[in-house]
C-alpha cells in the first residue's frame, strides 16, 4: 500500500477517477452503524441467511462498482460476483472485525481478488515492455476540468485490460509497483511501463475528446 503518494501526469485524471469512486462508493452502500456492522458479522459468522441477505443488499451494489472496475461485460461481472460471494460465505470466519470500515475493505479485496483471477484465467493481460526512449517522452499536461466525471470513466473503462487492471490497482487501490508485480506475477517494471501507457492514452483520449467538441 502506497501513503502519500505523489502521481505524476495525468494528476487530474486520476484525482477525477478517485472522487468518481468515492461518489459511487457513497451511493452503492447503504449506512450503517459501526455497532451494527459488528453485530451483522456475528450473526453471519453464525450462520444467519438473514444477516447474509442484509450484508448482500448493503453493499451488492458498490461490489458490483468494483467488479466493474476491471471487468467490462456485465456477465461476466456476474459471474465473477457469485464466486465472491462464495468466498465470502466460506471466509467469513476467518475474517476479524476491526472497526468501520474494516469489512468493507475485506469485501473489496476479495472481489479485487476475483476479478484479477477472472482476468487471468481468461488471458485478458498483455503487458508489453516499452523502450527507454518513450520513458523519456515528456508527458503533456492536459485540461480535463470541462470535462464531465462521465466521460473520464468510460475514457478508463475502454483501456485495455492489462493497462485498465494496473491503472485501478495503482491508483484506487493505492497498491505499490512491487504489490502489483508480485499480484500478477510480473516485473516491476512492467507494472510501471503499462501504468505510463495508460497515462498516455488517456491523455490522447481527452485531447481527441476535446477536439471534436470544438468542432461540434
Amino acid at each position: 500500500m502506497r501513503h502519500n503518494s505523489i502521481l505524476p501526469f495525468p494528476h487530474k485524471i486520476e484525482s477525477c477517477y478517485t472522487l468518481l469512486q468515492s461518489i459511487s462508493t457513497a451511493e452503492g452502500t447503504v449506512p450503517i452503524e459501526t455497532d451494527t456492522e459488528k453485530r451483522l458479522v456475528c450473526l453471519v459468522k453464525q450462520g444467519d441467511c438473514s444477516a447474509m441477505k442484509t450484508m448482500y443488499a448493503t453493499y451488492i451494489r458498490y461490489l458490483t462498482a468494483v467488479c466493474s472496475r476491471y471487468i467490462i461485460n456485465n456477465e461476466d461481472v456476474k459471474d465473477v460476483l457469485q464466486d465472491c460471494f462464495l468466498k465470502i460465505h466460506s471466509g467469513i470466519q476467518s475474517f476479524e472485525y476491526r472497526g468501520k470500515g474494516s469489512l468493507k475493505g475485506w469485501l473489496t479485496k476479495v472481489v479485487v481478488n476475483e476479478a484479477l483471477k477472472f482476468l487471468q484465467r481468461n488471458n485478458r493481460f498483455e503487458f508489453v515492455e516499452i523502450s527507454d526512449q518513450e520513458h523519456d517522452i515528456p508527458q503533456e499536461d492536459t485540461d480535463i476540468d470541462s470535462l464531465p466525471s462521465s466521460e473520464i470513466f468510460r475514457m478508463i473503462r475502454e483501456l485495455p485490460d492489462g493497462y485498465r487492471t494496473i491503472f485501478n490497482l495503482y491508483v484506487i487501490e493505492e497498491h505499490t509497483h512491487k504489490e502489483i508485480a508480485r499480484m500478477l506475477n510480473i516485473k516491476e517494471s512492467t507494472s510501471a511501463s503499462q501504468l505510463h501507457r495508460a497515462k498516455n492514452l488517456l491523455a490522447a483520449k481527452i485531447r481527441q475528446y476535446q477536439a471534436n467538441k470544438s468542432l461540434s
